[in-house]
């Protein structure tokens, strides 16, 4: 499955975005889906997932209750609202398909090109 994430830009601290991930080339609904990101010198870190049904979600700590993650299947499409965003949220966001459920990124066989999120103080 091909994915492109998109949504991301320059926003104050306090401030919100919608980041998306639209898919193609498979069927998108047989796929658990996850957002990650990247700042500048530091690892990949698990962000937040969906279920291929929508259903169940999980988000990490430092998210949770700020980000929200939901999808369409009749669209392709899994979205990252984000709000309340703080400085510390500045990275490159990627989304990225499993057939697992999990939070480990090697599980993830599918990767967005990313999109940059830059939080101002």
């Amino acid at each position: 499955v091909q994915l492109q994430a998109s949504g991301g830009g320059l926003v104050q601290a306090g401030g919100s975005l919608r980041l998306s991930c639209v898919a193609s080339g498979r069927t998108f609904g047989d796929y658990n889906m996850g957002w990650f990101r990247q700042a500048p010198g530091k690892e990949r870190e698990f962000v937040g997932a969906i279920s291929w049904t929508g259903i169940n979600t999980r988000y990490a700590d430092s998210v949770k209750g700020r980000f929200s993650i939901s999808r369409d299947n009749d669209k392709n499409t899994m979205y990252l609202r984000m709000n309340s965003l703080k400085p510390e949220d500045t990275a490159v966001y990627y989304c990225a398909a499993s057939t697992a459920w999990t939070i480990e990124s090697n599980a993830y066989g599918f990767w967005g090109q990313g999109t940059q999120v830059t939080v101002s103080s």
